[in-house]
């Protein structure tokens, strides 16, 4: 499905905690209710692009390429969940988002929830997904593949665009417009695409200690899974369904690419969200 929506989508660059960190924002930024969007891997904030005119309705926007992904610049320390988890939250104070809602599909779904262990009541509500949650790890394709190879330089060794055509490629119902598709291949050119799976390689340490600090957490959270990831199997999702006391989870008629393949459900499901769902997760949990 081919996509000719204007998109409000204006990519700019600011520095946080010492690094260049792409961002797009939407245009009230004077909307009393805030959303700081996660871009997912291998993609980029463009990644929002079918979604953005409907999630800046309920809600000021900013997207960011978290560092070492998209055009964000990259700090080796931080490519881990619990690093970049601390991280979400400098650039929430950093654009002024106060108590702001997340929504960080993909790898933003463990940075996302370990933002929420480290610091209690700072986020108002997470929609995450499609990233891995479950120990012992459960990971299919070529992600299973990144997570497992003994170190990453034979990656070096090719051509990142290559490897991110081959992962868009995955896309079963979503056309990305020229622009985001031209954006997910340069962000990852060169050796980039090889840097930023130190993140995903981090996890067989990094899941373990976020799977003991999920019942903590009373941030609320809606799970968004593709029924038919074959990358991120739904087991992900449904594991932190059992743990998280205070969450929901929707299963889309989708791949991995939820964002993109069910936009119009997926934008449905979060201003949903936004607007009642996680307010009524927070009382249904406290009966």
């Amino acid at each position: 499905m081919a996509v000719s929506l204007h998109t409000s989508i204006q990519p700019r660059f600011r520095t946080v905690d010492g690094l260049s960190i792409r961002y797009a924002e939407s245009e009230d930024p004077g909307r009393g209710v805030h959303a700081l969007l996660l871009s997912p891997w291998p993609e980029s904030l463009y990644a929002f692009e079918p979604t953005w005119a409907r999630l800046a309705e309920h809600a000021h926007l900013v997207a960011v390429d978290l560092p070492g992904f998209g055009h964000s610049e990259r700090r080796d320390a931080l490519m881990s969940s619990r690093a970049m988890g601390e991280f979400v939250v400098r650039v929430a104070d950093a654009f002024g988002l106060e108590q702001p809602h997340v929504v960080g599909p993909d790898i933003g779904t463990s940075a996302a929830l370990f933002a929420a262990t480290l610091h209690p009541a700072r986020l108002r509500s997470l929609v995450v997904g499609s990233g891995g949650a479950a120990v012992p790890l459960q990971l299919d394709g070529v992600l299973k593949e990144w997570v497992e190879a003994p170190d990453i330089e034979p990656y070096r060794r090719l051509d990142g665009r290559q490897i991110v055509t081959a992962a868009i490629a995955k896309l079963e119902r979503y056309t990305p417009t020229d622009a985001a598709r031209e954006d997910y291949l340069s962000s990852y050119e060169g050796e980039r695409l090889a840097e930023s799976m130190r993140y995903v390689r981090a996890y067989p340490t990094e899941l373990p200690d976020l799977a003991s600090l999920l019942p903590t957490i009373r941030t609320p959270v809606l799970i968004v899974a593709g029924r038919r990831d074959h990358v991120v199997p739904l087991v992900n999702a449904e594991f932190l369904l059992e743990r998280l006391p205070v969450s929901k989870l929707a299963v889309l008629d989708a791949g991995h690419f939820t964002w993109e393949d069910a936009a119009d459900e997926y934008a449905a499901l979060v201003t949903r969200w936004w607007d009642e769902g996680y307010a009524a997760t927070v009382h249904r949990a406290g009966d």
